[in-house]
């Protein structure tokens, strides 16, 4: 029988046209570079013989939590197929195996059909990059099949993994269970990256926990301002605040150096922002407790579930990365978040975990700057995002010079930097990565000088 059923599946891919040389054309320069010319891609839906191997493979195994000899003969066939599409779920596969053979097989398939060899034990890392480089489109059907993984792991997820604005290749997991606890229940303990909604607060003056040269996350709305320590929000990642009489949701992805602070209010419900688990590209997926919507975190866009059919999109109010010193002394009325909230813990992922570049897959990233350069991102009048280099940009306000671009003016606010425009109004700039801002707004402009 199986020579019979290759030869259905060498027919079957023989009436597929193929996309190869002319991907390989539209990709940039440093992408061949660095990961080389990428394979030829078949089109159209998998013939019936292929989608057979991928239920035996990807979801009876999951079901059964077996890997046997119909698991072997189904990833044979997957193989045999040379379609590179589906080592997205091979890459989806590997994140949740539990047994080292059943990770080898994997493995070894996913390279051969997208004709690599592995340098680094971080097979999946350096699978999953070059996926995301070459952009390897998925086949018609891949997210029902990505479900079934996902939720059978973490069935919590099912109301997430929902058709969207949002490309469900690049979402992988994050290795820490969804939160879902109930709103204003920040002290409930989960296997989770806990939110603090309505987190108590201290004046500076009753502060004394925190030194001068810790770094903190400042945000002002209506003359009222506020200070979320790092130290806290690398436990915490999210927080649900009233500051100035507005709601906001405040994410902190530790892994792209980003905090932002979105208005939450306005809306028929104030969405009641979470931290899913998963990741895309290495950017926190965040959605809303209430409806289940999932945000893309870095623009506040609402891509899935309800909020998404009302093209809800949240406005950034700016975050100011500074020292605990400069910031009281600018905000001496300023309040902080208490101490207790850091649940004990005081982790330093820039420095340790992430001193060596991303931890999870990104795939090509802009070579204008570094990886981990920080920018300071905004978005212009005209939608035109731009990126300006932290350290220069710094050094020559610091010196007195003017940075403009389009709207944009740049100012040194309390020992960091923010936007404004030209009537001096705030334009939710915040810091970020390099390689986090590029990805989310791959036509941004940068300024460097």
């Amino acid at each position: 029988m199986l020579p019979l059923l290759r030869s259905v599946l060498a027919a079957s891919l023989l009436a597929l046209s193929f996309i190869g040389a002319a991907q390989a054309q539209s990709l940039p320069d440093h992408v061949i570079q660095a990961y080389g010319e990428p394979p030829a891609i078949p089109q159209g839906p998998l013939s019936e013989d292929l989608r057979n191997a991928v239920r035996t493979v990807f979801e009876v195994s999951v079901a059964q939590a077996n890997w046997a000899r119909d698991q072997d003969a189904g990833l044979y066939e997957i193989v045999e197929a040379g379609d590179p599409r589906l080592v997205w779920l091979i890459a989806d596969m590997m994140r949740f195996t539990w047994r080292q053979e059943f990770d080898d097989a994997l493995a070894d398939a996913g390279a051969k059909l997208l004709g690599i060899e592995y340098t680094s034990i971080q097979r999946w890392h350096e699978l999953t990059d070059h996926l995301i480089a070459w952009d390897i489109p998925e086949y018609p059907g891949y997210l029902d099949t990505k479900k079934v993984i996902f939720t059978r792991f973490l069935p919590d997820l099912d109301r997430i993994f929902v058709e969207g604005d949002i490309d469900w290749r690049h979402v992988s997991w994050g290795g820490v269970l969804i939160d879902n606890r109930a709103y204003d229940t920040t002290d409930e303990t989960c296997n989770c990256i806990p939110a603090a909604d309505n987190p108590e607060v201290a004046t500076a003056a009753d502060t004394t926990w925190l030194k001068d040269d810790d770094i903190v996350f400042g945000i002002t709305i209506n003359g009222e301002s506020r200070a979320y320590p790092r130290r806290i929000m690398e436990v915490r990642e999210m927080v649900n605040d009233t500051l100035g009489g507005r709601d906001l949701g405040i994410p902190y992805c530790t892994l792209c150096g980003a905090a932002q602070a979105y208005f939450t209010d306005g809306l028929a419900q104030r969405p009641i922002l979470r931290t899913s688990g998963l990741l895309i590209r290495s950017n926190k997926v965040m959605y809303d407790l209430n409806t289940y919507s999932v945000f893309d975190t870095f623009l506040g866009t609402a891509v899935t579930g309800p909020l998404a059919e009302q093209g809800v999109q949240l406005e950034q109010a700016s975050v100011v990365t500074t020292d605990w010193g400069t910031w009281k002394r600018q905000h001496p009325d300023t309040t902080v978040l208490l101490e207790r909230y850091a649940l004990g813990r005081d982790p330093d992922f820039r420095s340790g975990r992430d001193a060596r570049g991303p931890i999870f897959p990104v795939g090509d990233v802009d070579p204008r700057l570094p990886v981990h350069e920080d920018v300071i991102g905004v978005t212009t009048a005209s939608g035109k995002p731009v990126a300006f280099q932290r350290s220069t940009a710094l050094l020559a306000l610091r010196e007195g010079a003017e940075i403009r671009y389009e709207n944009v003016r740049l100012e040194l606010s309390a020992g960091g930097i923010k936007a404004v425009g030209t009537d001096d109004a705030d334009l939710g700039s915040h810091e970020a990565f390099w390689f986090a801002w590029s990805q989310f707004h791959p036509e941004t402009e940068l300024w460097v000088e």
